[in-house]
């Protein structure tokens, strides 16, 4: 892992050292490859390299260019070292291998010749992120479920094998790994040569588990981290009142902090206590959003964080 100086702490304690900050298109606003109510990537780029990162996690698959010559050009040129890609993929279901080892060798090929160490694997939702209608089974079958486990291998052996990249997965809202028996339970079955686990601290207390809890039961499994927060009461209503996970960031669930859930200063304190080189990639869930907010929040969280040992304001 080499990272350039702002993005690593300047506390005295070499722990923190070890982690290092970073940012993707979601702290812009963008959850798809393309779509009108986006920023253009053009402009988020150079939005993400004022608000001072250079370590990027590229998003959607297609929101930055895809040729790995272009994408090498234009984060060259904004001074960003790409470390992570990210896909979507339905593993509990047969019929859908087929696509889901397409998209992922997509994006294997392209990270891999950019120098990138991760794919993160996002998980679909049972709710679609738009229409917010169910378009799935909100509950696996133990057949489905075992699938889910077998295919997770067995792309994560593909992504090691065949690019170089570890492959770890991701708890999502209204996905199948949401609660912390869901997590428990994909990451008891998985293989950790090859399935490694992406904290996501905001899904993590969306799903209403807390994850210092989590860093301390699978300190050997977490590879990696995206960093945000949750507005804890926005959390509760929206399980009481079984709002899609779409609107519960359109009423403001997603925060950034000081605000909301986790506390930023104890989880960063566990983090260094893991004792490892780290990509901590800050995100904010705001989609849509008005195109002027996400370089001034940005600016605040990164100064933020910066005051509680991660990377440096």
């Amino acid at each position: 892992m080499s990272t350039s100086p702002q993005d690593r702490s300047r506390n005295p304690d070499p722990r923190y050292a070890k982690l290092a900050i970073g940012v993707c298109p979601d702290q812009w606003g963008v959850w798809f490859p393309s779509d009108p109510k986006q920023i253009p990537w053009q402009t988020a780029l150079a939005e993400m390299q004022q608000a001072g990162f250079s370590i990027m996690e590229t998003g959607p698959f297609g929101y930055f260019p895809t040729d790995p010559a272009e994408l090498k050009r234009v984060m060259d040129d904004h001074g960003f070292q790409v470390v992570a890609g990210t896909g979507w993929g339905i593993l509990h279901k047969e019929e859908a291998w087929a696509e889901t080892e397409k998209t992922f060798r997509a994006i294997g090929e392209t990270h891999a010749a950019v120098g990138a160490e991760y794919v993160v694997h996002l998980p679909p939702l049972f709710r679609d992120d738009k229409t917010w209608e169910f378009t799935d089974d909100r509950v696996l079958s133990p057949e489905a479920w075992d699938l889910y486990i077998a295919n997770a291998d067995r792309l994560g052996r593909m992504m090691k094998d065949d690019y170089g990249l570890k492959m770890v997965l991701h708890p999502h809202g209204d996905s199948h790994i949401e609660t912390r028996e869901d997590i428990d339970r994909i990451f008891s079955a998985t293989d950790p040569e090859y399935v490694g686990f992406c904290l996501d601290t905001g899904h993590i207390v969306y799903g209403q588990s807390d994850p210092v809890d989590i860093i301390r039961a699978y300190p050997e499994r977490i590879d990696y981290v995206h960093i945000k927060a949750m507005d804890p009461d926005l959390v509760a209503q929206a399980h009481e009142d079984d709002w899609p996970f779409g609107q519960a960031v359109a009423k403001g669930c997603s925060v950034a902090p000081p605000a909301g859930e986790p506390q930023m200063p104890g989880l960063i304190e566990a983090l260094a206590d893991l004792d490892k080189e780290l990509y901590v990639i800050c995100e904010q869930d705001m989609y849509p959003c008005d195109p002027s907010f996400p370089l001034p929040n940005a600016i605040r969280t990164r100064e933020y964080l910066a005051s509680c040992g991660l990377g440096v304001a």
